[in-house]
């Protein structure tokens, strides 16, 4: 017999036959016409729509210590007690940044996470991620933390190929330490690694089902983090699954009735889709989706936290007590102090992202910034707009890159035709007749403006 109720997050009734069981097959199914892999992954369609439903509240939650150090040289305690202080003034009062993991297998890991908590921050709050045995949860038991990530893998990928299980014996087991974990006092998060080539029906809704049935018995949120290993999620309606990321959002909340907020979206960029699809959760019922800074994790990294920053921003209106400028800090910093190489054209904090060569556009700047700016860099992330001098950048790059160097007020910026411009430009033009192919350094152009002795200039190529 269908039975038909209110369903809390449509609120409207609906008729629900879908019970959908564990599928314990006898071989792995892995999706071979999706997933080729002698060729590109496929992109294929059903044209099933499901409805955008995105929370009243969203957030975003931080990997950086976990996945972002996987990828890397790992973090000193220090360096990691200095980015968590930063990440909690980005965050703001309201915790937007809500969360963020921390590893515990080490002494310098465990170290970190216990100088972050005598912080007594309330946000971002940590958690710990372990793997799906019991003796990766004795090594959380005896923290002072409320939640823990555990890894529970569900593609078959994973279950036949990596852990020799079958679905059933993959099932319980997860199943076991999950109630594990409640019964010690944690909240659980269960990773649902490799999600975006699992068997949705047939094993991810059914097990998400049965965690479900264990936060009821026990009274305790168990999250569920759906992580697109490999990048393979896709953003655009109609997708089939498992590679549709509304499709996953929602049937998770439709077929296994997981809150939003308990439902969180981690993402991978191998096919540059990352923060496209983590926007995209968010749209469609994930309360949160999990980041690193600078987009630094596995292969092609996650998805970059300071985007997303700005991508709830967009969505928003608000920064809702967020503090942007604290994005140039976090990047000043891991490249300073860890050495770290980001490319200069990253978005928000490549040291090229505001930066123009082309003399059309420097003139653009030189007339409005906001002609060429993508927004107020200088207020937002206190980076002002930028020019880099070389053959193209024309005498208006000249002149912008005096102005901004300099940090000149608006009436007493150059212009144009101003005689120290032109003889500048005089010079630039020469260097590149004489054969040079490098752009002009910041330095070299500092030391031409100092030897003018121009009286405008002379107290400030002193400090």
């Amino acid at each position: 017999m269908q039975e038909i109720k209110i369903n809390p997050h449509t609120n409207v009734l609906e008729q629900d036959p879908y019970s959908f069981e564990l599928q314990n097959v006898s071989e792995p199914e892995l999706f071979r016409e999706m997933f080729p892999y002698t060729e590109v992954p496929k992109i294929a369609y059903n044209f099933r729509r499901v409805p955008m439903n995105m929370p009243e509240h969203i957030y975003i939650t931080d990997t950086t210590f976990r996945d972002g150090q996987q990828s890397r040289t790992p973090y000193t305690t220090k360096q990691m007690v200095d980015i968590y202080k930063m990440l909690h003034r980005l965050g703001g009062k309201k915790g937007i940044i809500r969360q963020t993991e921390f590893f515990v297998y080490s002494e310098k890991d465990r170290a970190a996470l216990q100088e972050c908590m005598d912080l007594g921050y309330d946000f971002p709050e940590i958690t710990t991620w372990i793997r799906a045995s019991k003796k990766d949860f004795e090594l959380v038991r005896n923290l002072n933390i409320p939640e823990t990530g555990i890894l529970v893998s569900c593609s078959d990928y994973h279950i036949f190929r990596k852990m020799k299980l079958n679905r059933k014996q993959a099932m319980d087991k997860y199943l076991a330490v999950v109630e594990e974990a409640i019964q010690a006092g944690l909240r659980p998060r269960c990773h649902f690694e490799d999600i975006t080539r699992a068997d949705f029906y047939g094993f991810v809704v059914p097990f998400a089902t049965e965690l479900m049935k264990l936060s009821d018995r026990y009274g305790v949120p168990v999250k569920i983090r759906a992580c697109d290993t490999m990048g393979y999620g896709v953003p655009f309606a109609g997708v089939s699954l498992p590679r549709s990321v509304s499709g996953i959002i929602y049937g998770l909340q439709q077929y296994s009735g997981v809150p939003s907020e308990m439902l969180e979206w981690h993402g991978h960029n191998d096919f540059y889709k990352g923060v496209a699809n983590a926007s995209t959760a968010w749209l469609y019922g994930a309360g949160a989706v999990n980041c690193s800074l600078l987009g630094i994790g596995e292969r092609t990294g996650n998805v970059p936290l300071e985007a997303m920053v700005f991508e709830y921003a967009s969505l928003k209106g608000t920064m809702d007590g967020m503090d942007p400028t604290v994005i140039t800090e976090i990047a000043d910093y891991i490249v300073k102090e860890t050495d770290y190489d980001l490319p200069p054209m990253t978005p928000f904090v490549g040291s090229h992202f505001n930066l123009t060569r082309a003399g059309i556009h420097a003139d653009g700047l030189l007339k409005d910034e906001e002609i060429y700016n993508i927004f107020d860099t200088k207020t937002l992330l206190n980076r002002p707009a930028s020019v880099a001098v070389s053959n193209t950048s024309g005498i208006a790059g000249v002149a912008c890159w005096i102005n901004q160097f300099f940090r000149l007020p608006d009436d007493e910026q150059l212009a144009k035709n101003d005689p120290l411009v032109v003889s500048i430009k005089e010079w630039v033009d020469e260097e590149y007749e004489q054969g040079r192919i490098s752009i002009i350094s910041d330095d070299e152009l500092y030391a031409k403006v100092k030897e003018s002795k121009d009286p405008r200039f002379v107290n400030l190529c002193k400090k």
